[in-house]
């Protein structure tokens, strides 16, 4: 009994651990976020050019079609790179522990002394983790490489590409149903909105500052919607 209420707090205390969200979190954040401030910016550049309302609906379409798109495939690729990597260290700390096992123990033993261990004991520590699962060992200590830091390349495109078009649509809707007149202001106030909402959920999600998160947002949201603003009064044209 005593040993499942040991087990079960373990399980407990590791999953309130933020790294274990890391690369869904940040797959999502991400993805939402350019969502959100890379149509509001398009919509708010062709609005302030004076284009006619079906002119900015059509470049916030473009802009949200494209950009989960583009997340999707940048997301895949830049995983499916870092996997491939992982994929062929693995390879060969494989050969290592089979052509020179006495080398990779005394490795591995090396790396816990410099932790802190006395030399005899980080001796002993590698040879009990070498004894129970050597490849694990050196993978985890001397690579880095675990379960929680591997990510899957088509999960986190799927998560990157839904969460942009998720992000994207709010400023998207907007162009279609606020008035005309001041959209570029309508875009950018609630694009601002949906950003501190989002920097606040993602911080409270991954344990951060949340103040910090949501001025941080808003300040290069705000620089990137008044850029394009200013791209668009400069080179616009009365439709």
């Amino acid at each position: 009994m005593e040993a499942n209420q040991k087990e079960i707090t373990l399980e407990t205390y590791l999953d309130s651990h933020y790294i274990h969200k890391s690369n869904w979190l940040r797959a999502a954040v991400l993805g939402a976020n350019d969502g959100i401030l890379s149509v509001a910016s398009i919509a708010i550049g062709v609005s302030t050019s004076g284009a006619a309302r079906q002119s900015i609906v059509l470049a916030a379409l473009a802009g949200l079609v494209a950009g989960a798109l583009s997340m999707a495939a940048g997301e895949y690729v830049s995983v499916s790179s870092q996997t491939d990597l992982e994929k062929a260290d693995i390879e060969r700390e494989k050969r290592e522990l089979e052509e020179m096992p006495e080398v990779e123990l005394q490795l591995l033993s090396e790396i816990y002394e410099k932790r802190g261990r006395k030399k005899d004991t980080a001796m002993i520590v590698a040879q009990e983790l070498t004894a129970h699962n050597a490849l694990e060992a050196h993978l985890r200590d001397e690579l880095g490489i675990n379960e929680v830091t591997q990510a899957n390349p088509i999960q986190a495109a799927l998560a990157s590409g839904a969460a942009f078009t998720s992000g994207g649509l709010l400023p998207f809707l907007i162009t279609i149903f606020f008035p005309l007149a001041q959209m570029h202001c309508s875009l950018y106030g609630c694009s601002i909105l949906f950003l501190m909402v989002l920097g606040a959920v993602a911080a409270k999600t991954g344990g951060s500052n949340m103040k910090k998160a949501i001025v941080r947002i808003t300040v290069w949201g705000t620089l990137a919607m008044l850029l394009t603003a200013l791209v668009g009064y400069l080179f616009g044209v009365k439709v």
